[in-house]
């Protein structure tokens, strides 16, 4: 039997032939040869690039290419277009090299006599120069679904070859440094798999955001995935745990559900395209297009995948994968794996931190890409033909982008997209050109008009704002390696679940105070006895709106739990195996009334501040049950996700007959003091708790300092009163012995003593009395953690040397 010259099937290839089918089909040829058993790869041939190389040279067509490159302006976008469209004309219309279109049309054959006649086929680019470290070539070259029949496949063929001479792609080599003539393209022919009956999507191994490599980020919708690439529809997004999922744990840490309104399917008779876009309804909109058994499955493959592909590079290697749900099947389907490319060549010891100057109305939200600023005037996009108005530090704004619109994307000062998710083409370009992006923001085109100034803000977290004006914004870059750590553990204060993964990376020690009150407020948003007694809310309006936010969920309470487990749950994972200290919600009674549904639930109170809020709530009969559910989901987070370096700690607790019901309550719901390592700490807040801190300590685990309300209590000043704001003060000396009897109490039975206040944040010398002090932790603002860090290692420093004058003296 004669070897074919161009067709290679997937089995007889490896990494070692990139330079032969291309970084995707080398990659698809490794995982169905060394992970057979772990993950599914769909039967697929690859024509090589040897075929494209003998194209050219046997039809002399690269003096004439070459000529069109040289005297191109490939700045102006509307020249680019013609010229480029006119080296793919000469590609896709010369004649193929002697055996290839027999070879294919054989190859073909054998796979329709596999599965079926005229099986359909995705035909996809893959290039000998992508898929490395700082160029990915994503999206540069094209991929043609559901083609059927052997006429069509060899013109699908054709197109590939000549889609290496996309105007973008063009452009990505020149700005990549490579030289045209060295890249050539090799075509992958793979089975469709029927995700247009089922669902799609890809994979990270890492946070896209943050580059954090404890989790599996997985993004998925219905029908075909060219829809996230294209940000066409918003997926679905998954995260899984690696550390946690290794011990065995299978919980999904987190599940954020997108709109998916519309999805991409196999077109069907005489249509003109092979694919169509169709609605989705509303409940399918609702549903996620994966369940958590499938997200698991998911997850352990990719962690497979990373594993195998690190060993091969030598280096811990996170991996972009492809995946799809076959629905006649029902199994699940790797596509394609490359190397990430972004974080790969990121300097992970280089943390830069970008801050805002100032303040303006947010406008606008949606899902942030990257953690930078940007600010400029307006520019509305509507089509390709008006890329070319986009300027130099233009706020680039339109439905979503393509791979296209990348020498226009490259101009722009931000960007902000109507659709789409954190894997979508505008999410991955602009990661790799480091511009700021907002995608999913509603009607933008419609809420923006040209030239506004705007400032696009992702360095909150997950969540990105468009703010009104060109706000100033300053970045701060520090090497860590090059920090010297204080003797005294620095933490965070953390109230935001979406910044966790970014806040992370800072070098410190844990958190020091999670905030529940903020998740409830901000992602749960009704009031817990509201979810629990939706039948006693007054309001017909507040009911439905109640029911909308529950609809997916068996229940309030499971609502409740559900959301509440996983954004702390976040945050435990961000810092694993780090400490979390999470502090059950300390809303004041108005503060609760606000929420959904609240005004039935909550008695007005002239003094809200001392009145009943923390431990005195969670062991009252009217709000117990509330208080269970709390419980229930920290349990969820420390037992079934595997997340025990959650510390749980109790606020405003006035009595030590408060203290053991609370945690005689928290027994009964599964949550028992040394169980799991548990430990239970205590606010300590209110000047009883220093005075009877040695029985106080009997029944708990830590303490922790809250200097604003312990303040407040000790000087009987109202922290929020504008006429006593001067008398605030955490440095008066009777706040500070109360301060010292606290950390020497605790110390006296060997327990830890912190701080969470914001005085250390914000008072240098504040922060220095307490070293001396010798507490245990002091937990920061997360803007406030790399200078403090600095001053007090400095200062340490200074107190050291001046030790060893002394005894050199001494011994003069």
């Amino acid at each position: 039997m004669v070897e074919n010259l161009y067709v290679r099937w997937l089995d007889q290839l490896s990494l070692n032939d990139l330079s032969l089918v291309g970084g995707k089909n080398a990659s698809l040829g490794e995982l169905a040869s060394a992970l057979s058993e772990d993950i599914k790869v769909p039967e697929s041939f690859a024509v090589t690039a040897d075929a494209y190389r003998d194209l050219i040279s046997c039809n002399d067509i690269w003096p004439e290419i070459e000529i069109i490159l040289e005297n191109t302006d490939w700045s102006n976008l509307t020249t680019a277009a013609t010229k480029a469209e006119q080296i793919r004309e000469i590609i896709a219309t010369a004649d193929l090299p002697g055996g290839l279109d027999k070879e294919i049309r054989e190859a073909y054959a054998k796979l329709s006599e596999d599965h079926g006649s005229n099986v359909a086929v995705a035909v996809r680019s893959s290039a000998t120069a992508e898929d490395l470290p700082g160029a990915s070539f994503a999206g540069q070259h094209e991929t043609y679904l559901n083609i059927s029949g052997a006429e069509d496949l060899i013109r699908a063929v054709r197109k590939c070859f000549a889609s290496l001479f996309t105007q973008r792609a063009i452009s990505y080599r020149a700005n990549k440094g490579f030289d045209h003539k060295d890249v050539a393209l090799s075509v992958g022919v793979q089975r469709m798999i029927r995700a247009d009956k089922a669902s799609s999507g890809v994979i990270f191994t890492l946070d896209t955001e943050s580059g954090n490599r404890d989790v599996v980020m997985i993004t998925g919708l219905w029908g075909l995935g060219e829809a996230i690439v294209q940000g066409i529809a918003d997926p679905d997004e998954f995260l899984v745990h690696k550390p946690t999922l290794k011990l065995g744990y299978k919980q999904v840490l987190r599940h954020r559900i997108g709109s998916k309104k519309v999805k991409l399917v196999y077109a069907h008779g005489e249509a003109v395209e092979p694919t169509l876009w169709h609605p989705v309804d509303d409940a399918e909109q609702l549903k996620p297009c994966l369940d958590d058994a499938e997200v698991i499955q998911l997850a352990k493959q990719a962690v497979a995948v990373e594993q195998h592909y690190s060993k091969f590079h030598g280096r811990p290697t996170p991996m972009d994968i492809e995946w799809a749900k076959d629905g006649p099947d029902g199994e699940l389907y790797i596509l394609q794996a490359r190397p990430e490319t972004i974080h790969a060549s990121a300097d992970s010891n280089l943390l830069t931190q970008y801050r805002l100057d100032g303040e303006g109305k947010i406008i606008l939200q949606g899902q942030a890409v990257g953690d930078r600023i940007g600010s400029g005037p307006v520019r509305l996009v509507n089509d390709a033909k008006e890329l070319e108005q986009v300027q130099t530090g233009d706020i680039l704004v339109a439905a979503a982008t393509t791979p296209d619109w990348e020498p226009a994307m490259k101009r722009s000062a931000a960007i902000i997209t109507e659709h789409g998710g954190r894997t979508c083409h505008a999410a991955i370009v602009a990661r790799e050109l480091g511009i700021p992006v907002i995608v999913g923001v509603t009607d933008a085109r419609k809420s923006l008009h040209a030239g506004q100034k705007v400032t696009v803000d992702c360095s909150q977290g997950m969540t990105g704002n468009v703010l009104e004006g060109q706000i100033p914004f300053r970045t701060e870059t520090v090497d860590i390696t090059k920090l010297s750590t204080p003797d005294v553990d620095l933490m965070v204060n953390l109230a935001n679940p979406d910044a966790a993964f970014r806040v992370a990376a800072l070098p410190v020690a844990g958190v020091g105070l999670a905030r529940i009150e903020f998740i409830i407020a901000n992602e749960i948003k009704a009031h817990p006895m509201a979810l629990l007694s939706p039948d006693r809310i007054s309001n017909e309006k507040t009911r439905k709106e109640i029911e909308a936010l529950t609809a997916n969920y068996k229940s309030g309470a499971d609502y409740f739990v559900s959301r509440l487990s996983e954004e702390i749950g976040t945050i435990a994972a961000a810092f694993y195996p780090r400490p979390v200290i999470v502090r059950t919600s300390d809303f004041k009674s108005n503060e609760y009334a606000s929420l959904l549904g609240g005004g039935d639930f909550e008695e007005p109170e002239n003094n809200p501040m001392i009145g009943f809020r923390g431990a005195s709530r969670y062991i009252d009969p009217a709000y117990q049950p509330a208080f269970n559910l709390e419980c229930r989901a920290l349990k969820r987070v420390r037992d079934d996700m595997g997340l025990s370096n959650v510390i749980i700690m109790i606020p405003f607790c006035r009595r030590i007959e408060e203290a053991k019901r609370v945690i005689e309550v928290m027994s009964t719901n599964g949550l028992t003091q040394g169980v799991n390592d548990l430990q239970i700490y205590i606010m300590c807040e209110i000047p009883s708790n220093v005075v009877l801190i040695d029985e106080f300590a009997k029944y708990f685990d830590g303490f922790s300092i809250g200097s604003n309300d312990l303040t407040q209590l000790v000087l009987g000043v109202d922290r929020d009163s504008e006429i006593l704001s001067a008398d605030f003060d955490e440095e008066d000396l009777a706040v500070t012995l109360m301060i010292e009897q606290a950390i020497a109490g605790a110390h006296r039975h060997g327990l830890k003593c912190g701080i969470c206040g914001q005085a250390p944040s914000d008072r240098p010398d504040f922060a220095d009395w307490l070293v001396t002090q010798q507490i245990d932790s002091i937990s920061l603002s997360p803007d406030s953690v790399l200078a403090v860090m600095q001053r007090l290692s400095q200062k340490e420093q200074k107190m050291i040397e001046r030790d060893t004058e002394s005894a050199l003296a001494s011994l003069n």
